[in-house]
């Protein structure tokens, strides 16, 4: 695929270009000894991109076990909960389903299929294939999605800038003490920042958890009150509005609208930024140096992963044959179709150390890739309760001031959130 065309997309459900509706593709065995139960239903999100790279790999499923048949969905990412959940309280759900954060949304309600034995008999070893992404999409110590898409939090720089101030490239023995000298080094006012910040909850999250924190406890009990917590997010906001080392929001409405990260990096406004594959998407004709490293560990390494996972719909009727393409779509083979396209990091941990992940045929820099296989052993285990939407929205809302920085105090916010967030979550439900 021509890297001028590359269209990357967030994982999740977060920033997505929407389909104008649903898309229905189907790839039927060629074997006259078919499935007697008809194809395999498979729901995806996401825009035209991800229909091509999801349909390929499905056309080497069939062409590997041609008794198989797969109709793929895309349907647009806002109205994907309700759809599916439509299809699956009508006895119809889809064999196969994407889902990410919200996944205990529908297993809380039991939609999903528990997945553990057909791993077993399939001796798929979910942390071997995967590392600490494997056990990602679990419930109650019950596994209900197979990961499919995966990148951690990486850091973008410009090699340019960091060059002509004299400053080695960032790394993950970078303290937070590290990266504020950094930061301020790199900051000329009002012109260019060191740092495009970490509002977006992935962000500010993985400080959080560097900083020894949890936002949901072993419990099941909110824990953004914590010191840990409110120490990550006090120096992430003093980034804005003590140091300066961080466009505050009418800083990045200055610089146009729509404008955030993912656009002021590649304008050189920012040195630095940490964020997710799709950043890439941006640069491919950058004018400036620019490479990956890791993301800095503060007292220890955590990161945010950005990703899905593929689950089974309790009403499918062909489970065992559901699973066997899952197996196969997560499989080396199947996900070398991910990077190739451009699309996103695959989530299977081999393909990621592979030489097609590593230098990419449609990357025209020398980029270390790596990281991103390297990031894959720190990310944290997010907690993807059943309220999570509920959940992120309540955190936002919450914050709202302290990002505008009406309010300075992060305890003081934080302990507003933790109220709210109780009276949300039952402990231990």
């Amino acid at each position: 695929m021509p890297v001028d065309k590359l269209q990357m997309s967030r994982r999740g459900f977060l920033g997505l270009g929407a389909a104008a509706g649903v898309i229905t593709l189907t790839a039927c065995g060629t074997s006259s000894g078919g499935s007697s139960a008809g194809p395999l239903v498979m729901t995806v999100w996401g825009g035209d991109p991800d229909r091509k790279t999801y349909q390929a790999r499905i056309d080497l499923l069939v062409k590997k076990y041609p008794d198989l048949k797969v109709k793929l969905q895309l349907i647009p990412n806002d109205s994907y909960p309700q759809k599916v959940q439509t299809m699956i309280a009508g006895g119809s759900g889809p064999d196969i389903m994407q889902v990410a954060e919200s996944v205990n949304t529908y297993s809380s309600k039991n939609q999903l299929l528990p997945l553990d034995d057909l791993a077993k008999a399939a001796k798929l070893d979910t942390e071997q294939r995967f590392g600490p992404v494997g056990s990602l999409y679990s419930y109650e110590d019950k596994l209900y999605a197979i990961p499919d898409r995966s990148g951690a939090v990486t850091v973008f720089y410009n090699k340019d800038l960091f060059d002509k101030k004299g400053i080695k490239a960032p790394t993950a023995e970078w303290t937070w003490d590290d990266a504020l000298d950094a930061f301020k080094e790199l900051t000329v006012p009002g012109k260019q920042w060191g740092y495009s910040g970490a509002e977006w909850w992935p962000q500010w999250w993985s400080l959080a958890y560097q900083n020894g924190g949890t936002i949901i406890d072993e419990s099941g009990r909110p824990a953004v009150d914590s010191d840990a917590v409110v120490e990550a997010l006090q120096w992430a906001g003093d980034l804005v509005f003590k140091h300066k080392v961080v466009p505050s929001k009418a800083d990045y409405a200055d610089m146009g609208p729509d404008i955030g990260g993912d656009q002021a990096f590649p304008n050189q406004k920012v040195a630095t930024h940490a964020n997710g594959f799709w950043v890439m998407s941006g640069l491919t004709d950058a004018k400036f140096a620019w490479d990956i490293a890791p993301m800095w560990r503060g007292e220890k390494q955590a990161v945010s992963a950005f990703g899905s996972g593929l689950a089974i719909s309790r009403t499918s009727k062909q489970r065992d044959n559901a699973f066997k393409a899952i197996d196969f779509l997560t499989s080396p083979e199947a996900q070398q179709q991910i990077i190739a396209s451009g699309q996103d990091v695959p989530a299977n941990l081999e393909v990621q150390k592979s030489q097609a992940f590593l230098k990419p045929s449609w990357m025209k820099t020398d980029v270390d890739m790596g990281v991103f296989a390297e990031s894959s052993g720190f990310v944290f285990r997010a907690p993807f309760i059943p309220e999570w939407n509920e959940m992120i929205d309540t955190i936002s809302n919450g914050l709202a001031d302290f990002w505008l920085g009406k309010e300075r105090s992060a305890k003081k916010a934080l302990t507003a959130v933790q109220k709210d967030l109780e009276a949300l979550i039952k402990s231990g439900s």
